[in-house]
C-alpha cells in the first residue's frame, strides 16, 4: 500500500517563500510519474507540476519561473519550492504519484496524499 504525506504547508505573505514536501512510503525510483496538484475553494483540482521517470518535468502556466518540482528518489521524497507567492495560490496542495501511463506520456495518478494548506495573504 503506497502512502504520501505532504508537509511544509503553512500561512505566508504574498511575495513569500514556502517549501513542500511529500514522503513516500516506498521508493521513488518506483514511480513513472509524481506530481503535485492543487484545489481551491469551489474549483476543480489542478496540476501544478509533474515529473516523470525519464527527468521531463512539466510545469503549469500560472507558476512557471515561481515554482519548482524536485525529487531526492534516496529519501524517498517530492518536493515543491513555492517562492514569489501569490493569493491566488492558496488552496490544499496534494502530493501524487502514478507507476502508469495512462497513454504515453499522460501520468495515471492513482495514488493521493492528505494534502497539505497553504494560505497567501495579500
Amino acid at each position: 500500500q503506497v502512502q504520501l504525506v505532504e508537509s511544509g504547508g503553512g500561512s505566508v505573505q504574498a511575495g513569500g517563500s514556502l517549501r513542500l514536501s511529500c514522503a513516500a512510503s516506498t521508493s521513488t525510483y518506483s514511480f513513472n510519474c509524481m506530481g503535485w496538484f492543487r484545489q481551491a475553494p469551489g474549483k476543480e483540482r489542478e496540476e501544478v507540476a509533474h515529473v516523470r521517470s525519464d527527468g521531463v518535468i512539466t510545469y503549469a502556466d500560472s507558476v512557471k519561473g515561481r515554482f519548482t518540482v524536485s525529487q531526492d528518489n534516496a529519501k524517498n521524497t517530492l518536493y515543491l519550492q513555492m517562492n514569489s507567492l501569490k493569493s491566488e495560490d492558496t488552496a490544499m496542495y496534494y502530493c501524487a504519484a502514478a507507476f502508469h501511463f495512462t497513454t504515453w506520456p499522460v501520468c495515471g495518478f492513482a495514488y493521493w496524499g492528505q494534502g497539505t494548506q497553504v494560505t497567501v495573504s495579500p
